[in-house]
């Protein structure tokens, strides 16, 4: 038994849900990582991009819902034909395939409701790919300058520790230091 989450939000609701989860993660990538706002815009944008497909998916597993339905006015009934004075029970096996007919047309008219509402968070997924790729671009660049950056940077740490482990071993001779290991070989 799967319990459905998303059962109680509307559907304007569930439009806000999508922007709500790009923008918090968004945020919560510069909170850990201020220095890389390319990383959340690119991030919020798939985010994004995942929660409009997602709804989308959703709204196409929910075709019969409230939410995005037909309204009532646009849905059939069969006749029932089994309630006919004297025939009627000849005409049974008859309301049970136009009840088959009309429940297929209602689910055909069900769908045609519901299509518009996921094509719409088919259409933002797609716009946020878009977007996502000069995003992805920029993530590319900035993760090179900042290797690039990085590599300079230990380049200068380690010219430090060579600078002074050269000052560390001039100290040593200076003092005429031996180690402990060449004290035992000598003394």
């Amino acid at each position: 038994m799967t319990v459905d989450v998303l059962s109680g939000v509307s559907l304007d609701w569930l439009k806000a849900l999508t922007w709500i989860s790009a923008i918090a993660v968004g945020l919560l990538v510069i909170f850990l990582n201020p220095r890389r706002f390319d990383l959340a815009a690119l991030r919020s944008v798939l985010i994004f991009m995942v929660a409009s497909a997602g709804a989308g998916i959703y709204v196409l597993n929910h075709v019969g819902d409230s939410r995005w339905s037909s309204r009532a006015e646009d849905r059939f009934n069969a006749p029932t034909l089994g309630e006919t004075p004297m025939v009627g029970q000849f005409m049974e096996p008859l309301d049970s395939f136009l009840g088959g007919v009309v429940g297929t047309v209602n689910q055909v008219v069900d769908f045609q409701a519901a299509l518009p509402v996921a094509t719409e968070f088919f259409v933002a997924a797609g716009w946020a790919f878009v977007v996502s790729l000069p995003l992805g671009l920029a993530s590319l660049v900035g993760a090179y300058l900042e290797a690039k950056r990085q590599k300079r940077e230990f380049r200068r740490y380690k010219r430090r520790v060579d600078v002074l482990t050269e000052e560390l071993e001039d100290i040593k001779r200076h003092l005429d230091y031996q180690a402990p290991a060449e004290r035992a070989e000598f003394g």
